[in-house]
């Protein structure tokens, strides 16, 4: 056998065996997976969720038919008559939270304006007569096994309560109605749990210092909880809030009721229906201090689009302050019932249709025609009285 040959058959027979070797180790398809993992580059981490910034801007315009001296009696925002308004200016910071992972964030509303000024809570003022901070929150997320997570928040949150929010523009219509100015609280400053266990239901837990209180040096806490069930994906939902706690720093009688909002869309339109219960223990606060209070409210919204850029939307309102707790102060009724004389049931409703048109872009404006009638003679010694406003807001 040539030299030359014997070489090659050498090589050949080395080859087959190192092969067979390799074959021997190495699962038959190539390299093993982690030999993979060890020579693929390590993809970076996610970047961490950075806060968002939006908010509002707003104007408006109101005049009323039965003003006392320039204001519009038993009004929130839209208080003063035949007067071009500053509403607000609103910055909104979010810092989102990843509800599948251990993750934190915090959210801040801050307002400026004549808005701000009637929102306040007891004893805090942090940005003089007309700012407000609605809310100022930290949250903690822990994760579930069904990756919605159970989030805790602690610091100054809005209520779970009704229908309207404090953002007039995300309301259906513009001027805030009397159980959102009087059978609810604003804001809660205190410790929430959020907990959804499944796509239908969601239950919110509150324990806070009480209605409109940054500061609480009694040691009376406030419950209030929001159970929300919504059934299907096409606007269905209801939402349960009891509440119960002690509300002032000299007594401990209790306020106790219930708030119950349906929200149902309609063909094009969505509807809104709210009921609302309270009453109070007996106590040296109320205008009747010798027996409890109560009272309790209805109401119903509309909205239904006209044209791609302009919809109508309606809101109708039943108030009955039984012992007048909540609203014989707004209303001056202690001249109308006289000192010394029990007080009665005030009874309250009102009627508001709006125009929603946004022919341009972020801006939305809402002219308002309201009517207002009470059960007594409030209203510049009478019993009714129509407004008409209008707004603009923009929106980013």
């Amino acid at each position: 056998m040539q030299p030359s040959v014997r070489l090659v058959l050498v090589t050949s027979l080395a080859t087959v065996a190192l092969g067979g070797a390799l074959a021997a180790q190495t699962p038959a398809g190539g390299p093993t997976d982690s030999a993979k993992a060890a020579a693929a580059p390590t993809p970076p981490p996610p970047p961490p969720a950075t806060p968002k910034f939006t908010g509002y801007a707003e104007a408006s315009y109101s005049y009323s038919s039965e003003a006392q001296q320039g204001a519009i009696v038993g009004r929130l925002y839209d208080r003063y008559s035949n007067a071009f308004e500053l509403n607000h200016f609103e910055l909104i910071a979010d810092r989102p939270i990843n509800t599948a992972k251990l993750d934190a964030g915090v959210h801040a509303n801050v307002m400026v304006g004549q808005n701000a000024a009637v929102l306040q809570s007891v004893g805090f003022s942090p940005l003089g007569p007309d700012g407000d901070v609605t809310q100022l929150y930290a949250v903690v997320n822990v994760p579930t096994a069904n990756g919605n997570g159970v989030q805790f928040k602690m610091g100054k949150m809005v209520t779970f309560m009704g229908v309207e929010v404090i953002e007039d523009e995300g309301n259906p219509v513009w001027s805030e109605g009397n159980q959102f100015i009087y059978v609810e609280n604003f804001t809660s400053t205190g410790l929430e749990m959020d907990l959804k266990t499944s796509s239908t239901f969601t239950l919110s837990v509150r324990v806070d210092n009480g209605w409109d209180r940054i500061v609480d040096t009694t040691g009376h806490k406030d419950l209030m909880a929001s159970l929300a069930f919504t059934p299907d994906t096409v606007g269905t939902a209801l939402t349960i809030v009891p509440f119960y706690g002690a509300q002032y720093d000299d007594n401990g009688a209790a306020r106790k009721g219930v708030d119950v909002v349906f929200t149902k869309r309609v063909s094009k339109g969505t509807i809104w229906l709210q009921g609302d219960y309270g009453e109070e223990d007996k106590n040296a606060d109320l205008p009747d201090p010798s027996k409890n209070a109560s009272w309790w409210a209805v109401g119903g919204w509309v909205s239904y689009p006209l044209s791609g850029t302009c919809s109508f939307s309606g809101r109708a309102d039943y108030t009955d302050d039984m012992e007048g707790a909540r609203t014989a102060a707004a209303f001056g009724l202690g001249t109308v019932f006289g000192a010394g004389l029990p007080y009665s049931a005030h009874t309250l409703w009102s009627l508001t249709g709006d125009l929603n048109i946004t022919t341009f872009p972020n801006v939305t404006i809402r002219p308002e025609l309201r009517f207002d009638h009470s059960s007594y003679q409030v209203f510049n010694g009478n019993g009714s009285q129509i407004t008409g406003a209008v707004s603009m807001a923009y929106a980013f």
